[in-house]
């Protein structure tokens, strides 16, 4: 499958080479047997044309793609500007042309660093599929450069084509481990990689979204006043559902990205609540309040499931360390919102990140755990945060790990009772 040509240090490309080969032959032939068995297993006949096609340079003039739109760095819109662009005098032309231009320097900045993880990480299966999807829909944005406004149906494919995208990198993640294990300096650069790479998914998804919605012709009959995917005045104790005193707590916000992040908390501190008190009567409640201030609005809930210790809460956001088992490949839109491969704590702070929010967890372990999420109150600051490829994020994926510069404890304490000299 295709796989974007490295741009920088292509000097070094033989040696890069020879030392992923070398690495390859230290690996044993029972987990390369294994990868291979992988591979034929879940490679179907579409994506087995797609290699065909790539391999007769179908798409031969992606890479000078990338390297034109990642010139250009995303230009994020604030949450009032979304609405702008969505209101009643709105300008389908404007926001046609706007997203014609925007969205192939999303996809193409997020291009240019799938191609700096592992070779091996590319190599599986899920991973050459995933980017046959993002070569595709490159293609179809540059044509898109050269479409009228009424044209719709490209980026409704693009959207749909990327429906999976999530699960399908999950599965590429535990591909790679199951064939090759972990080390700390891919551990370190792939969770570096997915937090900019569903970043940017949840950012393109959230103008295609935007622009369809308004510019369809018609309006949800659920959700009249919505702008798209927008409640101008989401009621963030409604979508809580939790009996809380006082008039209902409002601010400019997409109910479908609260909807995910409540949905993971709950659930993991209900799990917590009963498993802590599984031989008890009656549980403790999970309590949940909001506050809305002059900045931020602010979600607190709070259980007594027992907590976790200080060293795994941040394991608890990490692609790399989750234990979930594999993730099951569905269509059904009804189905749990990121449930199924253990990403639910890490890519609901992302929606929570995405608008310049951010969700952080709290634990006494013996009692419970708090989780807080933050939310901008004003629409003007809630403006995108958007990965850019660039010097400083090339780095990123070139550190190595250096010794720590704090003294680690000594599992063999030394024995300071008294002098002791050697015979």
């Amino acid at each position: 499958m295709y796989v974007i040509s490295r741009f920088f240090y292509s000097k070094d490309k033989k040696s890069l080479n020879q030392i992923s080969n070398s690495e390859t032959s230290s690996v044993g032939d029972a987990r390369r047997a294994r990868l291979a068995s992988l591979d034929a297993k879940m490679t179907p006949p579409k994506v087995r044309t797609t290699r065909f096609l790539l391999k007769n340079n179908f798409v031969a003039g992606i890479p000078k793609q990338v390297d034109r739109f990642s010139k250009f760095s995303p230009s994020p819109l604030s949450m009032k500007q979304f609405i702008d662009f969505g209101s009643a005098n709105a300008c389908e032309k404007t926001s046609f042309v706007f997203l014609r231009q925007e969205l192939p320097v999303r996809l193409a900045n997020i291009m240019k660093e799938i191609d700096f993880l592992p070779d091996k990480l590319l190599g599986t299966p899920s991973l050459r599929l995933l980017t046959s999807w993002y070569s595709q829909s490159l293609l179809e944005l540059i044509d898109f450069l050269e479409k009228d406004p009424d044209d719709k149906d490209t980026l409704v494919n693009i959207r749909n084509r990327h429906n999976n995208v999530v699960p399908t990198m999950a599965q590429g993640v535990v591909e790679y481990k199951e064939a090759f294990g972990v080390d700390p300096v891919t551990n370190q650069n792939v969770q570096y990689f997915l937090d900019r790479f569903y970043m940017s998914r949840i950012s393109t998804r959230m103008l295609m979204n935007q622009h369809t919605l308004i510019f369809d012709g018609s309006v949800n009959p659920a959700h009249p006043k919505h702008i798209g995917s927008i409640d101008p005045t989401c009621d963030v104790v409604e979508v809580i559902k939790a009996k809380i005193p006082g008039q209902p707590i409002q601010i400019v916000y997409v109910p479908s990205h609260l909807y995910h992040m409540l949905f993971e908390l709950f659930k993991n501190a209900m799990r917590a609540t009963v498993e802590m008190h599984e031989t008890s009567t009656t549980l403790p409640l999970i309590k949940v309040r909001v506050s809305l201030g002059t900045e931020d609005l602010t979600i607190k809930m709070s259980d007594r499931g027992g907590g976790v210790p200080l060293r795994k809460i941040e394991r608890l956001f990490s692609y790399m360390y989750s234990t979930a088992p594999s993730p099951v490949r569905v269509d059904n839109g009804r189905n749990a919102p990121l449930a199924g491969f253990g990403y639910g704590l890490p890519i609901s702070r992302l929606y929570a990140k995405y608008f310049q929010g951010d969700l952080q967890l709290y634990s006494m372990e013996g009692y419970g755990t708090s989780a807080v999420i933050y939310l901008k109150a004003l629409s003007s600051e809630s403006v995108e945060r958007l990965p850019v490829f660039n010097k400083s994020a090339l780095r990123h994926y070139q550190s190595t790990t250096e010794a720590d510069d704090w003294c680690m404890p000594s599992k063999d304490p030394k024995k300071l009772g008294r002098y002791e000299t050697s015979g």
